[in-house]
């Protein structure tokens, strides 16, 4: 395959598109592999379109390898199949909805577990139709309120989705692994690296869930790891639950005047000062409760107010407790929220009154508490009333959650789950994210089989995604330097850039005659063949667009020499008779790495 840059649907940009904010994004629309629609919205071109057709190649193949069967379904979908799991609401504002001219509601697809799910209940009614597995790779489309990053967050994407349906959860076990080792093939083979890290199932539902990122200082996702080999996405980790207290000897809760303590930090500052601890040690944050107000909005529309018992030297992570308080949206309560809760009295709530459990109120406000505040631990915490707090307050003994949550900061430091060591911290792109859904969705929408007693029975799914233009990005992300991308090979546009330089005829001759040959052999080629363009120009181009290995035809053709390199390596001189058998033995080693 030759492509002439002289024709190719192709231009340049030297500078940088104002709203670029991540390289990937900056180098594919500079390069001309994209360009922006709408926010959140890309058109592919040429170049692009052929490095995201390898990325789909090698996803296509590997899942098919795994056993996988690819089917297409449509992109506008009607509402009724999302009605009925419930995610017509769920997804709330970030799904695009919209009616047809009979006001019949329809939306576009963020993802199909619904219509995989009704596909095999219409076609399969036996156990002997099971094990199966179906994949599609298509868009998708999520109203995100802040798209950003390029194509890392978008609002229409590329997605491979894949669907499992089992008899039984042996079956989905099976089903799962067989997935989970299909995207480490694919993404070995593409070259990227990758950490699995568990991982919470938010809207998808289901109960195992796990996801792959592509370690980066750009991603949005928060991961955490030790080195004895624990990891989980920050939003998945849980917190090792302490040992409940003895507190027959803490004496009874006592209420301490501490006028203007409405922070952690004045409250501590002014028990130091007025009521020192018996026991000599200064107080600190640890030893105070903090009570956090949050508005949950349910997917209905219903706004709910809870509350969150947190020790006082740990904040609360929004998205640690979106993931908790999912499908509902959560933000920190407003001035208007406190307004309709008069018993919440800011910078002084404590759990004294709060809690269903507690109080017997079945209207009261929720009461959820971080897994370390277990029984027998003792509190200070704030006392209802302005300018004043509790002392000895302990859990167990004086108030009780109506549940725990995790809601709370995960800190570096902080001690893993299983034990294996202190959590690291680093951030990565979801590239990957595999969910073992259970049988949420063939409940809601009647997918049984008869087994083999002839009974009927809920089969059980799995759902697996890549985010295919995601990979390509994060491709992008791992493989350029501050002159461009260098793409690794099996997914380059081209596998050689051959660049004719100056004006004298004969270098354009051999120039084409080498692209032309390689191009018989197989050989991927990027010939940039423009007549009037400068030398500089073309080896700027040439850094930008990131073909794996440079062939430049020019001055030494004199010497009966062209020079080849890497995109990122040391130039050398070849013969020009070596020429085409060298540039294919190293495409050929390329390949193969």
């Amino acid at each position: 395959m030759l492509l002439r840059m002289s024709t190719l649907f192709l231009r340049t940009l030297r500078e940088d598109p104002a709203d670029a904010e991540v390289a990937s994004h900056r180098l594919l629309v500079r390069a001309g592999y994209i360009r922006r629609a709408a926010p959140g919205i890309y058109s592919w071109l040429p170049l692009g379109l052929r490095v995201l057709a390898k990325v789909e190649a090698v996803v296509r193949e590997e899942m098919v390898a795994s056993g996988a069967q690819e089917v297409h379904f449509p992109a506008l979908l009607p509402r009724e199949p999302y009605e009925a799991t419930g995610r017509w609401a769920e997804y709330g504002p970030n799904l695009f909805r919209l009616q047809d001219r009979k006001e019949a509601d329809y939306l576009l697809a963020p993802t199909h577990e619904e219509m995989f799910t009704l596909l095999v209940k219409d076609l399969y009614s036996s156990y002997k139709d099971l094990p199966l597995t179906l994949f599609q790779v298509q868009t998708k489309y999520r109203d995100e309120a802040r798209p950003r990053a390029g194509l890392i967050r978008g609002r229409e994407f590329i997605m491979k989705d894949a669907y499992s349906f089992d008899i039984d959860d042996a079956g989905l076990d099976a089903s799962y692994q067989a997935q989970r080792d299909a995207y480490e093939r694919i993404f070995t083979r593409l070259g990227l690296d990758y950490v699995i890290v568990a991982a919470t199932a938010g809207a998808m539902g289901g109960s195992r869930s796990e996801e792959f990122l592509s370690p980066s200082p750009i991603g949005e996702d928060t991961f955490v790891r030790t080195a004895g080999g624990y990891a989980a996405n920050v939003e998945a980790v849980v917190t090792p639950v302490p040992d409940a207290l003895d507190f027959a000897d803490v004496p009874a809760a006592s209420v301490v005047p501490t006028p203007g303590a409405a922070t952690i930090e004045s409250l501590v500052a002014l028990l130091d000062e007025s009521h020192p601890r018996t026991d000599g040690r200064a107080w600190s944050a640890a030893d105070t409760l903090k009570n956090v107000v949050l508005a949950l909005t349910h997917p209905g529309g219903e706004r709910e107010i809870v509350v969150v018992g947190v020790p006082g030297d740990r904040e609360i992570d929004l998205k640690r407790a979106e993931a908790s308080f999912a499908p509902a949206e959560v933000e920190p309560a407003t001035d208007a929220d406190f307004a309709k809760n008069p018993t919440l009295v800011k910078g002084f709530i404590g759990p004294q009154v709060l809690g269903r459990a507690h109080t017997g109120d079945e209207d009261a406000i929720r009461y959820l508490l971080d897994p370390r505040v277990v029984t027998g631990t003792r509190w200070v915490t704030g006392a209802n009333a302005v300018d004043a707090h509790v002392v000895d307050l302990v859990a167990g003994r004086d108030f009780v959650g109506d549940g725990t949550v995790e809601a709370a900061e995960v800190r570096p430091g902080d001690v893993a789950p299983d034990g294996s060591g202190e959590l690291e911290f680093a951030r990565g792109i979801e590239i990957g994210h595999i969910f073992q859904l259970g049988r949420k969705y063939s409940e809601s929408l009647g997918l049984k089989v008869l087994d083999v007693n002839g009974k009927q029975v809920t089969v059980t799914m799995g759902s697996y995604g890549i985010g295919v233009t995601r990979v390509l990005a994060a491709l992008a992300e791992a493989n350029h330097d501050d002159k461009g991308l260098a793409w690794p090979a099996h997914v380059a546009p081209a596998h050689v850039h051959v660049i004719a330089t100056g004006k004298d005829a004969a270098v354009f001759a051999e120039a084409e005659r080498l692209a032309t040959e390689l191009s018989a052999r197989g050989v991927e080629v990027l010939y940039d063949d423009r007549p009037k363009v400068s030398p500089g120009v073309k080896f700027a181009d040439a850094e930008l667009l990131g073909v794996p290995l440079l062939v430049v035809v020019g001055r030494g053709l004199a010497d009966g020499v062209v020079e080849v390199r890497p995109r990122a390596g040391e130039a050398g001189q070849v013969a020009v008779a070596e020429a085409v058998e060298n540039v294919a033995t190293r495409v050929a080693e390329l390949l193969a790495d």
